[in-house]
């Protein structure tokens, strides 16, 4: 694959971004563009390893074929390293600008070096595939007269919609928001992923035969038992919405709010210009904490600088992880180590300090006479195993602190689906309120009625999304035809399934 000493010639060198102290001004994407010369070194680094483990289960979880059109880059043959890309990922823009990339964490490479860009490789070749004009409309040639229902419109449902409409099914996708994207727009902010790179696929989709319908709240504002009699199939892929809380004293000041309403009103305001209305929240000349990492404290971090925050603080309940793997972390898991995100290196530059604060438990919410958010009161806490080898929290005495704030940001995560469409539509939900469907099979308890995504594992990667959206378009495929030919999550071409 690619240069046969490549790897030893070559050291690892990502493709930069722009300037904290530039990018910081704006909400244009943080990267800068790739040259050609340099990813085509990173395409020479990738090993011909026995065993690719980039594509293994602790890799990419749709299979990408990764030391295939890496070595396709290396050879300047651009057009089919985007026809192998495709074969696997409907959306590489998606997984090239949000995935945390856990194919380079499983690189045979990273054994005892750094590892290849894949990322970097992967979001060049579908940027330049765009910009040379090889993406097109390409609607199925024949229709089965089959109609599918899709509930919301993330990286789940958009995937199921794209493998669906091209088996020759008519495809309706129902998004509650206003925009067509899910967490592609308005989970993640415009800097990291451009809503006009969402819309663009959205645009293709549409003019390959795609339908969508907006405004549409299932369980709310449409009956999904109409849309189950209406169509010969239906898949719930409206992901895992409801956030998870920090009930605690002073939760009811105004001022302590959901990191996802923060960042949707802001994409909303800033990106799409829409008129302020009382959803609008700004950071701007505030004190502001965000309480849990991730990648949606990050883009909380990252919104707040561009608002004009007065400060920022990064509250995070576990300790801060190590510069290099630990020893029960070994390849070719995920590396579980410390990391400087893209809005960690702004608040740095900005404010002259790292931003996050590790082993903080947050005890409660501080107010004044008005009812507003004032500050918080936090205490140290440590970590220790027991005897049986797990972790114990601990408070430690005397570490106190209260901390000033005008506006506190919860980002620790989500719980699962929102209740009221499985209870209006009478779907089984496992111990976690997730929808019960196994992976593979992706059937819920009702017939015709499929659920994938977020909504049916729980929360979890964009990558992870398209993996569950394809698997599902080949079950419901099946299950409408009898057999289907889609490719399986992580298969270029695919068996006949059969039920």
């Amino acid at each position: 694959m690619g240069k046969p000493t490549g790897f030893k010639e070559f050291d690892r060198k990502k493709v930069p971004w722009r300037l904290p102290v530039v990018r910081v001004n704006d909400y244009d994407e943080i990267y800068t563009e790739p040259k050609v010369d340099q990813l085509r070194e990173q395409g020479a680094r990738c090993m011909d390893c026995g065993v690719p483990f980039c594509q293994s289960t602790t890799g990419c979880p749709i299979d990408n074929l990764i030391p295939e059109w890496n070595d396709l880059v290396y050879h300047n043959r651009w057009k089919e390293a985007i026809e192998r890309l495709h074969k696997t990922n409907n959306f590489p823009e998606f997984t090239g600008r949000t995935c945390p990339a856990p194919c380079e964490g499983a690189c045979v490479l990273g054994i005892n070096s750094p590892a290849v860009t894949i990322k970097n490789i992967e979001n060049a070749i579908v940027d330049r595939a765009w910009s040379e004009g090889w993406i097109v409309p390409e609607p199925p040639t024949e229709r089965s007269g089959k109609k599918v229902a899709i509930v919301g419109s993330g990286p789940a449902g958009l995937s199921a919609a794209d493998q669906l409409n091209q088996a020759g099914h008519a495809v309706t996708v129902y998004e509650r928001a206003d925009r067509v994207g899910g967490l592609l727009q308005y989970g993640i902010p415009n800097m990291k992923l451009s809503k006009a790179v969402v819309q663009r696929r959205v645009d293709k989709l549409t003019a390959e035969g795609v339908k969508f319908v907006t405004g549409a709240n299932v369980g709310k504002n449409v009956d999904p038992k109409e849309l189950v009699n209406a169509f010969d199939a239906v898949l719930l892929a409206c992901g895992a919405t409801k956030p998870r809380d920090l009930p605690m004293p002073g939760r009811e000041l105004k001022g302590v709010h959901f990191a996802m309403d923060f960042l949707t009103s802001n994409t909303k305001q800033s990106v799409h210009g829409d008129l302020l209305n009382s959803d609008f929240l700004s950071a701007e000349g505030k004190d502001v904490i965000v309480i849990g990492g991730g990648d949606t404290g990050t883009d909380c971090i990252a919104t707040s600088l561009r608002h004009g925050c007065r400060s920022l603080v990064n509250f995070e309940l576990l300790p801060k992880p190590p510069v290099e793997r630990a020893d029960d972390n070994p390849w070719p898991e995920w590396p579980r180590i410390f990391r400087v995100d893209y809005g960690h290196e702004e608040a740095e530059a900005k404010f002259g300090r790292d931003p996050r604060e590790f082993q903080l438990l947050t005890k409660s919410f501080l107010g004044d006479s008005q009812g507003r958010l004032s500050g918080v009161r936090t205490v140290r806490v440590q970590w220790e195993k027991d005897a049986q080898g797990a972790w114990k929290m601990s408070e430690v005495a005397g570490s106190e602190k209260d901390w000033p704030a005008q506006l506190i940001l919860l980002a620790m995560g989500f719980l699962g689906p929102e209740a009221y469409l499985a209870e209006s539509l009478g779907i089984e939900v496992d111990p976690r309120s997730n929808f019960k469907a196994l992976h593979g099979e992706f059937a819920t308890s009702i017939p015709g009625v499929f659920a994938a995504g977020d909504c049916r594992r729980g929360q979890s990667l964009v990558v992870w999304a398209i993996n569950e959206g394809r698997g599902a378009a080949r079950a419901i495929d099946s299950y409408l035809m009898g057999s289907s030919s889609l490719p399986a999550p992580g298969t270029t071409m695919g068996t006949a399934l059969s039920v």
